[in-house]
């Protein structure tokens, strides 16, 4: 991905963090030499040997798996918000823009046992049945319900770079004070949220 240097953010922590909050991503690699993309949980998790990885899975109707084995390098793309900047705020004139957080994760992937599937599939649902008003768990799903485990294949992503692009208004600091003001004015929770990220 392309990143204008102060635009890049290099904190790994907080890189981490945010595709921890924001893990709802895109899976891209080739599937009969074009571009193929899947949006899924990609969970941020470390394997047996204390390394950085992606965990997530597909259905097996999803013919995007079976290139896997043939070229194991995968793009996984994790959106943060986004807002349109009104050149009007500005003190002196220019052009719009756009603000915005997107990080890139790079890697290489391959296929999980059935068990390995599963084990991955109880630490999501714990994930987001945390905050439900009456949380389910795996532990207490039926056998023919878990038998829905074979119809997907799970996945896990060894991570070779992130690339993480915040663009957040650096070069016109002069000019935040206006343009948070403005961004919160909206009705866009996109734009409120660029805002806050700016004010941090």
């Amino acid at each position: 991905m392309y990143i204008p240097h102060q635009y890049k953010n290099e904190d790994i922590d907080e890189v981490k963090d945010f595709i921890t909050k924001n893990s709802f991503g895109i899976l891209v690699n080739q599937v009969e030499g074009k571009p193929w993309a899947t949006h899924i949980p990609l969970e941020l998790d470390t394997n047996q040997d204390g390394k950085d990885v992606l965990v997530s899975h597909i259905s097996k109707a999803n013919p995007q798996w079976k290139q896997f084995a043939e070229n194991d390098n995968v793009l996984c793309i994790f959106n943060g918000p986004h807002s349109y900047v009104s050149s009007s705020w500005y003190k002196e004139e220019e052009v719009p823009t756009w603000n915005y957080i997107a990080v890139h994760v790079y890697g290489k992937i391959k296929i999980l046992t059935e068990e390995e599937v599963l084990a991955s599939m109880h630490k999501l649902v714990d994930k987001y049945e945390r905050h439900s008003e009456n949380p389910i768990s795996m532990d207490h799903l039926s056998e023919k319900t878990l038998r829905q485990v074979k119809g997907v294949v799970g996945f896990q992503i060894t991570i070779d770079s992130i690339q993480a692009a915040y663009k957040l208004s650096q070069g016109r600091k002069v000019d935040h004070p206006r343009i948070i003001s403005e961004l919160e004015k909206t009705e866009n929770q996109q734009s409120k949220d660029i805002a806050k990220r700016m004010k941090d």
